[in-house]
C-alpha cells in the first residue's frame, strides 16, 4: 500500500480536474484499465496489486500541506483547493480477482464514478497495477520453467527504491515464489522469509571451515552453506560435507548455494560428492543472474537443483521492463441520466478501444481449464448452453464459434461500493494458491517459453455492432468537418 497517495499522480490529472470542476463536469463516468500485449512475449499475464490498490483508495486524502503545495504552483484556484481538501474516493470499483490469469485487450478493472475522482487515481491505479502484475507474471514464468521447484525473491538490493522492493516482493509471492529475502516484506505481508550467507561471512573467518561451523552452530537447522569463495569443488564442497556430517550426526540436514560458474556442471558434480558422503538430504541452491530460459535450460539438463534464488531479472522484469496497461475513458453520463459509450478511435485498429460499459466472461472446457474470453457489453445475458460468434477484438471481419464448453463465468467482479471495500482482504497465501492452481489448469502451450499459443480474447456480437455504429458516426462527422 502506497500511503499519502494523493499527489502520486500526474501534475495534467489534477489541471484536467480543476477544469471539470471550473466547467461544472461532475458527471459521472466509466473508465476501463487492459493492456495490449502479453509481456517477455509470452502466453498469459497474472493480474496483481489489486488488494494494494483498494486500500490506497480507501485512505487517499489531500493533507494542508499537500493543498499548500499545490497552491505555491500557481496553477489552482480558491475554490478548486477547497474540494481537494475534503476530497474522497466514492467510486464502484470492478475488477478481476487477484491472482486471475488475464490477457491482452480485455478489461481488468472498470472504474464507476465522477470524471474527476476517475481522473485522479488514473496514475496511482496504472503504476500499482502495471508493475505487480508484471513482476507476478515473470514469477509465474519462472515457477514454470522450474517445473514447481522453490523461488526465493532475492531481489531487494536490485528493485527500483524501497517502494518497489515492496511491491515485488508482495507481487512474486502472488506469482509463485515460495520466499523473499525482504524481512520487511515477510513482516508486512505474511510471506514466508529465507536466506543463506554472503561471501563476506566466509571471508570473514580465518578458514572457510570454521565459517562454515559457526554458521551451523548459530542455525543447526536452517544451514545453507555458500561454497563457491575460493574453489566450490575443492575445499568448498569438501568443507561442507565435513560439517554436513557434524549436522546430520546431530539430526540436522543442511544445503549448499552456488552462485557463480557453470551452474549445471557444478550442481551435478556436487550433488554426486554429497550423495556419495552420505548426505543425500542435502539440498542445491542456486543464484547468479537467473531467469526463465536459464531456469529452463538447467531444468532440460535435468540438473539436482533444489531451490533457485532469483533477484534482478526477477524484479526489474529483465527484457520487459513494464506491462503496457492503459486506463481509458469508455462511456459518461448524459444529462438526462444515461450513460453514453465512448470510443478511442486510432488508424492502429489494435489502439482503437471498445466502448461503453463492459463484461468480460471466460469460457470452460473440460477438467475445467479456459479456453477463450468474451469482451460483451454489460447488460448482456451470456448464458452457458448456447453457441456463440466471437469476434476478433479489433472489430473486424475475423471471427469464430463457440460451442463446446462446460460453463461460462463473468471475470468482473465488484470491490469497492461508494469508496469502500466490499470483497474481504484476502490472505495473499490463498491468492499464491490461486496463481499456481490457475497456471495448472491453463494448456501447456500457452505456458510456453518461446512462440507460445495464443489465447483467444473476443469481443461479442453487439459489441462489435456498437463499435461499428461509433466509427461510422465518427467518419461521418468527420466528413462533414472537412
Amino acid at each position: 500500500m502506497i500511503r499519502n497517495a494523493a499527489l502520486l499522480t500526474d501534475l495534467y490529472e489534477l489541471t484536467m480536474m480543476q477544469g471539470y470542476h471550473h466547467y461544472g463536469m461532475h458527471r459521472q463516468a466509466v473508465f476501463d484499465m487492459f493492456f495490449r500485449r502479453q509481456p517477455f512475449g509470452g502466453g498469459f499475464s497474472v493480474f496483481a496489486g489489486l488488494d494494494d490498490l483498494v486500500e490506497t483508495l480507501e485512505t487517499i486524502r489531500f493533507t494542508s500541506a499537500e493543498i499548500d503545495y499545490l497552491a505555491d504552483q500557481g496553477l489552482f484556484k480558491d475554490d478548486f483547493l477547497e474540494y481537494l481538501a475534503s476530497f474522497r474516493f466514492t467510486g464502484e470499483l470492478w475488477s478481476v480477482p487477484e491472482g486471475t490469469l488475464v490477457f491482452p485487450q480485455e478489461p481488468l478493472l472498470r472504474v464507476h464514478t465522477s470524471i474527476l475522482e476517475a481522473q485522479l487515481i488514473e496514475s496511482l491505479l496504472l503504476n500499482t497495477i502495471n508493475y505487480q502484475t508484471l513482476v507476478a507474471t515473470k514469477t509465474a514464468r519462472i515457477y514454470c520453467a522450474s517445473e514447481g521447484a522453490a523461488i526465493a525473491e532475492f531481489g531487494l538490493r536490485r528493485a527500483q527504491g524501497a517502494d518497489g522492493a515492496m511491491s515485488a516482493s508482495r507481487a512474486a509471492y502472488v506469482g509463485g515464489a515460495a520466499a523473499t529475502s525482504n524481512t520487511l516484506a515477510g513482516m508486512r505481508y505474511g510471506i514466508p522469509v529465507t536466506g543463506t550467507m554472503a561471501h563476506s561471512w566466509v571471508m570473514a573467518f580465518d578458514s572457510e571451515l570454521e565459517a562454515f561451523r559457526r554458521y551451523a552452530e548459530l542455525y543447526p537447522a536452517k544451514t545453507i552453506l555458500l561454497i563457491d569463495t575460493y574453489d566450490t569443488l575443492g575445499c568448498g564442497v569438501e568443507n561442507a560435507i565435513t560439517v554436513g556430517k557434524e549436522l546430520q550426526a546431530q539430526g540436522h540436514s543442511m544445503g549448499v548455494r552456488l552462485d557463480s560458474g557453470d551452474i549445471q556442471y557444478l550442481s551435478k558434480q556436487v550433488r554426486a560428492r554429497l550423495d556419495a558422503a552420505g548426505l543425500q538430504d542435502a539440498k542445491i541452491a542456486v543464484s547468479n543472474e537467473l531467469d526463465e530460459q536459464i531456469i529452463s535450460q538447467l531444468v532440460a539438463a535435468d540438473s539436482p537443483i533444489d531451490m533457485y534464488g532469483v533477484g534482478t531479472q526477477l524484479v526489474t522484469g529483465g527484457s520487459d521492463s513494464s506491462l503496457t496497461g492503459v486506463y481509458k475513458l469508455s462511456a459518461k453520463e448524459s444529462p438526462d441520466g444515461t450513460f453514453v459509450p465512448t470510443m478511442k478511435v486510432s488508424d492502429n485498429p489494435e489502439k482503437s478501444t471498445n466502448p461503453g460499459i463492459k463484461q468480460v466472461w471466460r469460457f470452460y472446457g473440460e477438467e475445467d481449464y479456459p479456453i477463450a474470453d468474451l469482451v460483451a457489453c454489460n447488460r448482456e445475458e451470456i448464458a452457458g448452453d448456447r453457441e456463440y460468434v466471437l469476434y476478433h477484438p479489433s472489430g473486424d471481419f475475423r471471427h469464430t464459434r463457440l460451442s463446446r464448453y462446460e460453463r461460462v463465468e463473468p471475470l468482473l467482479q465488484l470491490q469497492m461500493s461508494g469508496g469502500r471495500r466490499v470483497q474481504p482482504s484476502p490472505p495473499l497465501a490463498e491468492i499464491r494458491s490461486k496463481v499456481l492452481s490457475n497456471l495448472d489448469a491453463l494448456d501447456e502451450t500457452y505456458k510456453r517459453l518461446i512462440n507460445p499459443h495464443i489465447y483467444k480474447v473476443s469481443i461479442s456480437r453487439l459489441l462489435r455492432q456498437r463499435k461499428q455504429e461509433y466509427l461510422r458516426r465518427y467518419l461521418a462527422d468527420a466528413n462533414d468537418a472537412e
